[in-house]
């Protein structure tokens, strides 16, 4: 067998990536004087005094995200445009100049402490770019931006997640900044060290668009060069493009397979993928755009294929100038929580008999793959890139999804795999995929029978599954 593919094999998550992972679904918020100005990147000339949203609520927010399934909550605490939604000590740029609330507001307290309220996690945005900052484009930033990191590091509670982007535009001078992202991360390691750092960053990677495309086939394990690919300032966003979050970036859209690994000569690493979008048009709120918010349909597409393919989904909810979540994303999200509850709240597998072609031992068992101890799982005998499972569920059930997840503390082994149904006396295939990960959801049309069978077509070294679910889900999304 390859010395390269066991070497891929064997790569393996970090804790902290492993626990990012199994959040599977949260929040972005965009808010910032962009909000009272229609814009969806502010200048940096804004006066303070146009933040001032007078029914502000964080619990509100955090209530919304909990009822669509959320599991945290990433705030962007500076936006480009430089304006900090803290007090922070090191600009007067920042809600202290604001009216709301006489000056003393504070708004990562309140979004940080409604989150613990809450049971979700709270993560932070800090834009690299600032266009206020004098500063900016000199040495002396990057002290100016480590501090306020270190602020937000140790005023706040347990973060989660550092939000970077790659955006690098001019400053007031005029002049463009080289970002210290090696002392960045050495902050965020040494005061929050379970927080991953994501998209510029090296736990947590962008999936290339803003547009919600998902790719077929989505590896954790990746070039370790892909690190530095967000952090090259040609390629970032310098304007206010709205076309740019609706490009797809079809060049990059095999990162990881087997003709891949093989031919790079690079380290290989474990860095999963991201999927950002928004569920407007813009990321921050604008009125012309309630009636634009995202379809019931269209959001549990983009989850079946970020959840349900291998990555976590972040879904931007900007608030309004009330400094609440509008009413219409609201019972959008509420319904897109409705909806996923119902489909996963029985797993008709429980009670069913499975089979597998072979076992690795008895500490490996095929039961395993019916528990939700994310820690036990079946395997093969080393060297057995092709096996089978069955499934006998005792009686005809109607389903159209099954849910499969590999054991991923092991790393990820499965390169493509088949499903198939048993009707009159022989097995009709009925689904085809490639990556499984963490999670991979696949969604058919509906089906009747009493087994189900997965043949894994490929893999690398031997296979792990730890899951095996079956599910019916009764909802508007469209098989295409």
């Amino acid at each position: 067998m390859n010395k390269r593919i066991i070497e891929a094999a064997q790569v393996r998550p970090s804790e902290r990536q492993l626990k990012w992972q199994q959040m599977e679904f949260y929040a972005f918020i965009h808010f910032s004087v962009n909000t009272f100005t229609d814009r969806e990147w502010g200048l940096g000339t804004e006066d303070p005094s146009i933040f001032n949203p007078t029914e502000f609520d964080a619990r509100q927010w955090v209530e919304v995200c909990k009822s669509a399934g959320m599991k945290g909550l990433i705030l962007t605490c500076k936006h480009h445009d430089g304006f900090c939604l803290w007090p922070s000590r090191y600009t007067d740029y920042s809600v202290k100049n604001s009216p709301w609330k006489d000056c003393k507001g504070d708004v990562v307290r309140e979004v940080s402490e409604a989150c613990r309220e809450g049971g979700i996690k709270f993560g932070i945005y800090l834009s690299p770019w600032d266009r206020h900052e004098k500063t900016y484009g000199t040495d002396a930033y990057n002290e100016y931006f480590k501090n306020q990191l270190r602020e937000l590091l140790t005023q706040y509670g347990e973060i989660f997640c550092v939000w970077f982007d790659g955006a690098c535009g001019e400053g007031p001078n005029g002049k463009k900044q080289v970002y210290d992202w090696e002392g960045y991360y050495r902050i965020v390691r040494e005061l929050q060290p379970q927080a991953v750092i994501s998209v510029c960053g090296p736990d947590v990677r962008w999936c290339g668009n803003e547009a919600g495309h998902c790719r077929a086939s989505e590896w954790s394990v990746v070039p370790a060069s892909l690190r530095d690919a967000e952090k090259v300032q040609e390629k970032s966003q310098k304007v206010d493009d709205r076309e740019f979050s609706k490009r797809i970036n079809s060049r990059d859209e095999d990162l990881g397979s087997r003709e891949v690994i093989l031919h790079t000569e690079s380290e290989l690493v474990w860095y999963p993928a991201e999927v950002n979008t928004s569920i407007r048009p813009g990321w921050f709120y604008h009125a012309s755009e309630d009636d634009k918010v995202r379809s019931l349909e269209e959001l549990l597409r983009i989850y079946y294929g970020s959840v349900g393919g291998n990555a976590n989904f972040l879904l931007n909810v900007p608030p309004d100038r009330r400094g609440l979540i509008h009413e219409t994303d609201a019972a959008r999200l509420r319904e897109l929580g409705q909806v996923l509850r119902k489909t996963f709240e029985k797993d008709l597998a429980e009670g069913a008999a499975a089979f597998a072609s072979e076992t690795m031992d008895s500490r490996h068992d095929v039961a395993n793959i019916l528990n939700d101890d994310g820690d036990s799982f079946w395997c093969p005998h080393e060297g057995t890139e092709q096996a089978a499972i069955e499934l006998d569920l005792g009686c005809v059930k109607k389903f159209n999804r099954v849910m499969l997840m590999e054991h991923i503390k092991s790393g990820q082994r499965v390169e493509s795999f088949t499903l198939e149904y048993w009707k009159d006396g022989c097995w009709i295939e009925f689904y085809r995929g490639t990556v499984i990960g963490y999670k991979r959801i696949c969604c058919f049309d509906t089906i009747e029978s009493s087994r189900l069978r997965l043949n894994i077509t490929g893999s690398r070294w031997f296979p792990t599954i730890s899951r095996f679910g079956i599910y019916f889900a009764d909802d508007p999304y469209k098989i295409k």
